[in-house]
């Protein structure tokens, strides 16, 4: 039997994990409208399947494992490229300059590779730097803990690889 659905409880959840959901929609969108759609498709579907949460997991690993799976289904259902944020802001001081420019293109070398990657390597590199554990992406993504730490190694070569052809213009 599924639960009451508390309004007030549930926009406090997702209010709480705003940022994370920012994350995904950031991650898998090119433009500000289609995150700004893809973010409301996202708390949609969140709404429709709360009733069902059963605690099985973390509230927070139940919530990202239905954005990645509406942000990977709204992809191919439009077909598009999965594009990441660039850097933003300025250097604090002019010294800094040439520092933050260096990094800044760092940066950009790095959003460029990962958007050769598969949807489901952008997922792992995502929860990755987001310091996820290993136990938390298994539930999340649905793939053993071994399998994760091979298709990771395999992503940071692929990702030195694609820098070092983008850095170098192969």
């Amino acid at each position: 039997m599924q639960k009451q659905v508390n309004q007030d409880e549930f926009v406090a959840l997702v209010n709480q994990h705003r940022p994370m959901l920012f994350k995904v929609c950031n991650l898998y969108c090119r433009q500000e409208h289609e995150r700004q759609d893809l973010f409301q498709e996202i708390v949609i579907q969140l709404w429709r399947a709360y009733p069902g949460f059963r605690g099985d997991s973390k509230f927070s690993t139940w919530m990202y494992r239905i954005a990645l799976n509406t942000a990977i289904s709204d992809l191919r259902k439009k077909k598009h490229h999965i594009i990441t944020t660039e850097p933003d802001g300025l250097p604090d001081g002019i010294d800094d300059i040439q520092n933050y420019q260096e990094k800044e293109e760092k940066l950009k070398q790095l959003y460029a590779a990962i958007s050769q990657l598969t949807e489901i390597e952008k997922a792992i590199v995502m929860l990755y730097l987001e310091d996820r554990s290993y136990d938390e992406m298994e539930d999340i993504l649905g793939i053993n803990q071994n399998n994760l730490r091979v298709k990771m190694n395999r992503i940071k070569d692929k990702l030195r690889k694609l820098t070092k052809a983008v850095e170098y213009g192969s």
